[in-house]
């Protein structure tokens, strides 16, 4: 009789585990790479003789990982708390009222997941300068929230399409506004999806190369992404410098999820059961 939910669940655990091996394996090898020697031939996964964190010092100054941070956390701060707002009005709007057109609204921004970066970066360029925005961290944070805003309006809607309507529907009939609804029935009940959204966007907001490298030609305001991406093409030799510039880059992330971890798998989590 439990023959079936065994073996689901040990297939399930098998797939977990290859999952984890496929992340944890690159990870470890670059980690290792960036303690080798500086311009040590890397082959492979070898375990350094002599653990030392000059790689890291040495990636560190030459990069500029100091200003490329920087810009990274101000366009990600600019953005992070943009889009959420932004996306919790109208997924509150587009999930809970009955508006006119709402429907093709939500099918717009359902549409707008399918345009690639690459189709829009050199049109958003040219629109940039126009207006005066370009080589600045406004016109890519603008850029960002426009680019995350339809999976944010999506995951939101989503979220409150799925809340019981009997919250609402009681709220109403104590007099309740739609601003009071929203503030202080539904947005404290959606602190998880909220939290997943939040790493979400930061971490697509941290990762962006193509976007930053096109829109951003001065070298004091880029990323770390696209100062690594320089970066890899002034040492493309020196392998374990390289990997030490990696992890630098990939850090903030990682961390990030190590903190919020508990919240990002319940909004990932709550938004499946509800799906």
């Amino acid at each position: 009789m439990n023959t079936a939910p065994r073996a689901e669940r040990w297939s399930g655990y098998a797939l977990l585990t290859v999952l984890a091996i496929a992340v944890i394996v690159p990870f470890l090898s670059v980690f290792l790479a960036s303690m080798q020697p500086s311009g040590e031939p890397v082959v492979g996964m070898a375990w350094p003789e002599q653990w030392s964190l000059e790689n890291y010092r040495n990636a560190w100054s030459v990069a500029g990982f100091s200003e490329l941070m920087r810009s990274s956390l101000i366009i990600a701060v600019g953005v992070v708390p943009a889009s959420l707002v932004l996306a919790a009005l109208a997924g509150y709007a587009l999930g809970t009222m009955r508006l006119p057109g709402g429907n093709a609204v939500a099918a717009l921004f359902i549409a707008g997941l399918t345009i690639p970066v690459e189709l829009i970066v050199v049109p958003l360029y040219f629109d940039l300068r126009t207006v005066g925005l370009s080589d600045s961290y406004l016109g890519v944070i603008l850029v960002e929230i426009a680019l995350f805003m339809p999976f944010s309006v999506f995951w939101m809607r989503t979220h409150f399409r799925t809340t019981p309507q009997s919250l609402v529907e009681a709220a109403r009939i104590d007099g309740a506004s739609s601003a009071t609804i929203l503030f202080r029935v539904l947005l404290p009940l959606a602190r998880p999806p909220l939290m997943t959204l939040g790493l979400l966007v930061f971490m697509w907001s941290w990762n962006q190369f193509l976007l930053v490298l096109v829109l951003i030609q001065d070298a004091t305001k880029r990323t770390a992404p696209a100062g690594l991406g320089f970066f890899v093409g002034q040492n493309n030799t020196d392998v374990p410098m390289l990997a030490a510039g990696t992890i630098i880059v990939m850090l903030p992330i990682t961390l990030l999820y190590l903190l919020f971890q508990r919240s990002f798998v319940s909004g990932l989590l709550q938004g499946a059961f509800k799906g």
